[in-house]
């Protein structure tokens, strides 16, 4: 082995050096021990990036492998930038999230906009045109004005980055929590579409092949991304806003553009986007996933700032930057590429057959590790995971004695008003969701719908956690998040076919929080098997931590259906006067954790709804067959708010309508055993309401029966502009729709001061 060398200038290391890279001191034995030497100052940085949470997956992997990863529609699993699902006629889809939740605590904008930049190129580097966005956001209170400053700096880097590059955003979810106001939470996902032989990976080949620097300059932006996003947030954690990546949605544009056409054209081997840990974690991960080695001289790669040593250059995160391997007699080939998108393409280096990873300045070798062991010896810890008792007896209570049973047509009010529950159209009139002209179901449904051009199919998208259950029973919420992803999908019509996680906890090293982690993984996993939709990939995100604790458990899903028709997509509310309205599964006595006990005692705890797994994958059977015979007029899920929620936003129609619709409900048999509020308000799962044309309401009924769904007629759509009219067994609920639309749309601008 080449002893590396010093560069001139590096700092001599330390044991305080060495903390500051955040490596403990068996980390930093385990590295002398590989080398063989002390590190370099550039070596420890490199390990420093691949070895922490962020990349290396330390504390998560071992649960990880528990997720089904398998199944006839998977092309491409874990391990690559992307998941691949098959679809009809060749085509695939390539879909991923991540989060950017650090770097927009405290550069809200550019964090939530190169949040948006970097989920984009984990796509088409795949060879996958994006085709759609969404998100997941999670705020403090939004009574607070650092929150709301937040929520405003984070929508709009996420709507003007997506816009600019000219990708819908389709789908998303936004909530809001005490836990989040030091540490908000920030997701992006990404869906495309690839002709399935057209599959490109990451996984470098054929020794003599060039690496080459596609895109913008390196910068010192971002440098030490990956370890800031493995460790908590703190009061000094403004200190790192300069460390911030910038984006510039016009370059990643011409990147998009020149990357498919460079996956087209044959002239390269394998592309990866420069992200986390930027150089470093680009070469190594694929010299590791293809078993060769590189070498890389740092002197060659463009820079903007003079003076960058090659600490700074292997760990910077500028943005719109990629890294491709291009075969050797190709290089000209696809500079003129990069030409014609007005993009550089600078050769940096080789693939090599000694499986050592290389970093030079000119002759100068300033890293040298064996590849592989750089990324496969990382260490793997396996914490103490244990329950907080204090969790256990918060599911154990109720609001108590003093909580006054509420007037529920007061109650349905007060929850369509609550952040959690009122329309988040302030948030996504924010995005384009029409630009590539595909959309069929836009922002404001159960999930998004956009059509395959030259194709009878579509796909449906949606992004769902519900965290409030996570945190009281991590199991149940970890199975709740999976089936009510599911039953958005299946509500448009489409099958569920596969899943991404995002999985945002706090320490690991808590053991309250592994176990809140370990027990939502085995939810996810367990809902997964049931609906055979498996993970194709994701992201976890440990650490977020503020000085006053940790954030709620949020493992957000995001899911990918097959709708068979596009023409047929069902929308989620009602559309004709006269149409028969039901209810479909089985309501029950389940308001622990319910946005209903927030709202009204400012109480979040209790027993979380059950998830029936068996009743879930039959709802979701149900959902695709009546859509795919063309029974339903509209279809929407039962989540936060329960039924009555559901029933008005059913009748309230989309967002930009002038009016809604309204109803004629009776449940006075319906539910019968069960108090009002129970019956308006219980979030119960595995339920959605249903309209269908009269003459169609018996094949609906019938279809329901055959498949082992509970269902009963409880009413009618009315007239537009009407009221909902909701008759219980001891009183009823009865509001104009225009007064629920007002309520509903007002909710979130009005808090926002807008």
């Amino acid at each position: 082995m080449t002893r590396a060398v010093p560069f001139p200038g590096d700092p001599p290391i330390t044991p305080q050096l060495v903390r500051d890279h955040h490596l403990t001191d068996e980390e930093y034995g385990r590295i002398e021990a590989l080398l063989g030497r002390a590190p370099t100052f550039a070596e420890l940085g490199v390990f420093s990036a691949l070895w922490s949470e962020h990349c290396s997956y330390k504390h998560s992997r071992p649960i990880l492998r528990a997720l089904p990863t398998a199944g006839p529609q998977v092309i491409q699993g874990p391990g690559e930038n992307a998941g691949v699902l098959r679809l009809p006629d060749g085509w695939a889809v390539a879909f991923k999230i991540e989060s950017h939740n650090h770097p927009s605590a405290v550069e809200p904008y550019q964090g939530a906009a190169t949040g948006v930049g970097g989920i984009l190129r984990d796509v088409f580097t795949m060879g996958a045109r994006p085709v759609a966005l969404l998100n997941s956001l999670r705020f403090g209170p939004v009574d607070e004005a650092r929150n709301r400053y937040l929520c405003a700096g984070v929508v709009r880097g996420v709507g003007d980055y997506g816009n600019c590059v000219g990708v819908p955003t389709l789908g998303g979810e936004v909530d809001f929590g005490p836990s989040y106001a030091g540490n908000p939470l920030v997701n992006a996902m990404c869906v495309g579409l690839l002709r399935e032989a057209d599959l490109m990976t990451a996984a470098a080949r054929g020794v003599g092949n060039v690496l080459l620097v596609v895109g913008s300059r390196t910068g010192r932006d971002g440098i030490h991304g990956a370890s800031f996003a493995s460790e908590e947030l703190t009061h000094e954690s403004e200190r790192r806003r300069p460390q911030v990546q910038v984006g510039d949605p016009f370059t990643e544009k011409l990147l998009l553009e020149a990357s498919l056409e460079l996956i087209a054209s044959g002239h390269i081997v394998a592309i990866q986007d420069m992200g986390a840990a930027g150089l470093t974690s680009s070469s190594a991960e694929m010299a590791a996933r293809g078993g060769v080695g590189v070498e890389v001289d740092l002197s060659r790669v463009p820079t903007r700032e003079p003076g960058m040593t090659p600490y700074e250059i292997l760990l910077s995160e500028s943005q719109e930057r990629m890294l491709v391997v291009a075969q050797a007699d190709r290089v000209t080939e696809v500079q003129a590429i990069a030409a014609k998108w007005e993009l550089t393409a600078t050769p940096i280096g080789r693939v090599t057959d000694d499986g050592m990873y290389r970093a030079t300045w000119q002759e100068q070798v300033v890293v040298e590790i064996p590849g592989k062991r750089l990324i496969d010896d990382c260490p793997v810890y396996c914490p103490e995971a244990r329950e907080d008792e204090a969790i256990a007896e918060l599911r154990r209570r109720d609001p108590g004695p003093g909580a006054r049973a509420p007037d529920p047509a007061e109650a349905l009010l007060t929850l369509l008003d609550h952040p959690a529950i009122a329309s988040k159209r302030w948030v996504y009139e924010q995005y384009d969701s029409t630009v590539q002209a595909s959309t069929v179901i836009a922002p404001g449904g159960d999930a998004g719908v956009i059509r395959v051009r030259g194709a009878e199919f579509g796909i449906a998208v949606t992004t769902d956690c519900n965290s409030r259950y996570v945190a009281l029973d991590p199991y149940e919420g970890g199975k709740a998040a999976v089936a009510e992803a599911a039953r958005n999908v299946a509500c448009t019509g489409a099958r569920p076919l596969g899943v991404t996680d995002c999985l945002n906890f706090g320490s690991p090293e808590r053991p309250a929080v592994f176990n809140q982690f370990r027990e939502a993984c085995r939810g996810i996993a367990d809902a997964c098997r049931a609906l055979d939709t498996p993970v194709t990939g994701g992201n976890v995100s440990f650490y977020n931590e503020s000085p006053t604790g940790a954030v709620a458990p949020t493992p957000v899903i995001g899911m990918v259906g097959l709708l068979a028709r596009a023409d047929r997509a069902v929308p989620s509310h009602a559309r004709g006067p006269g149409d028969v309205v039901c209810v479909a599964g089985e309501t029950r006595s389940e308001l622990g954790g319910s946005v209903l006990w927030e709202a009204l005692y400012g109480f979040a705890g209790g027993t979380p709804p059950r998830v029936d797994l068996v009743a879930e994958r039959r709802l979701v059977d149900f959902l695709v067959a009546g859509a795919e015979r063309a029974l339903f007029r509209s279809a929407h899920d039962c989540s936060q708010g329960g039924l009555g929620v559901a029933l008005a936003e059913v009748a309230m129609g989309g967002p930009y309508d002038e009016t809604g619709l309204g109803l004629e409900i009776d449940l006075t048999t319906y539910g019968a055993r069960l108090a009002a509020v129970d019956l308006l308000f219980s979030e119960s799962q595995a339920r959605a309401v249903i309209t269908c044309p009269p003459e169609r309401a018996a094949a609906v009924v019938a279809l329901a029966q055959e498949l082992g769904v509970p269902i009963e007629r409880v009413g009618t759509v009315g007239d537009r502009g009407g009221a909902v009219r909701v008759r219980l067994r001891d009183g009823r609920v009865e509001h104009r729709v225009d007064r629920l639309r007002e309520v509903y749309f007002s909710g979130l601008p009005r808090r926002m001061g807008d």
